[in-house]
């Protein structure tokens, strides 16, 4: 593959077309003259399915209330059972405007104020804001970091569920930001700790596309030992992150439970529900049917990126920790070796230049660590791999 053709044909530039990657980095890191390689979304074009679907909605003219069609839920079902292995029927599925809202929409349907849910960090940093924003009381187990390859203590993780009394933990899968593609048996040992102590598990799998050998393929927790767990199951999921489609606003919420379904529904019910978004549902539809050649492109072009970073931080700095990347597009990075970890996201962002997520935006103790998206141009991993590179060993002289 022509990964720089690839690049030139399909990447765009996204600064001034009101972009929050590109065009908020005065508010939300304070100097707009950055390199932005922080929020997991992409500079590559969504499928030209997906751009000819919705030309063809905007010739006719009309964006008046839609509604879900059968053949989208055929596209939507015969998807995940070739990708994943996993079927689906209407009665599993609800829509919702996004994952983050549901993460909130899960934890305030299944637990009272008070509850206490618990997660795994380094993780995905709105995983805490719906815990804490909701007035549920906030509960971690952290990940153990062997050398970058990052495992759960179940001894340690069951213990922390037994003492505070967890009802909900929130799981990531694949894990973001240290790119886990978790194996069976180790979904199946959180999966089970959390049946034996009636613990509903939240699982946010919006990246299972991005699994990227068969040593590591993804499992999605709907099939760990059967299905065996399917009723303590809740599973989030979307196609923003595999088309970056994430502007249209548009996920799944996937319960197989009918309990646990009763209860959504009168929960969504008591708040008043949203339509599902018109030009989401087309965009979508459009990707599963007539993207998967082009998506195969782009985690090509994501597994090229990360080899370059990989290979050119083991021959110029070998002491940088790059966390395998068996999942996600979202590279995890421990610059320790070399910084003290409270100077890093100074260092990114005034000497580099860039604007990275940083360590403690996924954990109360991830100093020294920085998340780099890879879904780019492979010039704007160049640019952020030599200037880290050049300003490390400015910084050793």
């Amino acid at each position: 593959m022509d990964f720089e053709k690839f690049c030139q044909d399909n990447c765009v530039e996204r600064k001034g077309t009101g972009t929050l990657k590109w065009d908020s980095l005065q508010e939300i890191f304070g100097d707009a003259d950055l390199l932005p390689l922080w929020v997991a979304d992409m500079e590559i074009q969504s499928p030209p399915s997906v751009r000819e679907a919705l030309q063809k909605r905007v010739e006719h003219g009309v964006f008046g209330y839609g509604r879900v069609e059968d053949h989208y839920y055929e596209a939507l079902f015969q998807w995940q059972k070739k990708r994943h292995g996993v079927e689906l029927a209407k009665e599993n599925v609800r829509f919702a405007t996004g994952v983050v809202g549901s993460l909130y929409t899960a934890v305030r349907t299944y637990t009272k104020e008070d509850a206490s849910v618990i997660i795994c960090p380094p993780v995905y940093y709105p995983f805490y804001d719906a815990i804490l924003n909701t007035g549920r009381k906030l509960v971690t187990c952290d990940l153990d970091n062997h050398e970058g390859h990052y495992t759960l203590d179940l001894e340690k993780f069951e213990k922390a569920i037994a003492e505070n009394k967890v009802e909900m933990f929130i799981l990531c899968t694949p894990h973001n930001p240290v790119c886990r593609v978790w194996t069976e048996a180790e979904l199946a040992g959180m999966l089970d700790i959390c049946k034996r102590h009636n613990v509903l598990v939240l699982a946010d799998e919006i990246h299972q596309d991005f699994a990227y050998s068969e040593e590591h393929p993804f499992v999605s927790t709907a099939l760990v030992e059967g299905g065996k767990y399917k009723d303590i199951l809740i599973i989030l999921h979307a196609a923003s992150k595999t088309f970056n489609l994430a502007g249209l606003v548009h996920s799944h919420v996937l319960i197989f439970d009918e309990k646990l379904m009763e209860k959504y529904d009168a929960y969504i019910k008591s708040v008043g529900s949203a339509e599902a978004n018109l030009m989401g549902l087309i965009a979508v539809e459009a990707a599963y049917r007539g993207g998967e050649e082009y998506f195969d492109n782009v985690k090509a072009l994501i597994c090229h990126n990360y080899q370059y970073m990989k290979e050119t931080f083991a021959k110029e700095l070998p002491e940088i920790v790059v966390t395998p990347l068996e999942g996600t597009y979202l590279s995890w990075i421990d610059l320790r070796a070399y910084l003290p970890g409270e100077e890093v996201e100074n260092f990114i962002q005034k000497k580099c230049r860039l604007a990275c997520d940083v360590g403690e935006w996924f954990s109360f103790t991830g100093h020294g660590f920085i998340r780099i998206n890879l879904a780019t141009h492979t010039k704007n991993v160049r640019t952020a791999v030599e200037r880290i590179v050049t300003n490390i060993k400015e910084r050793q002289q």
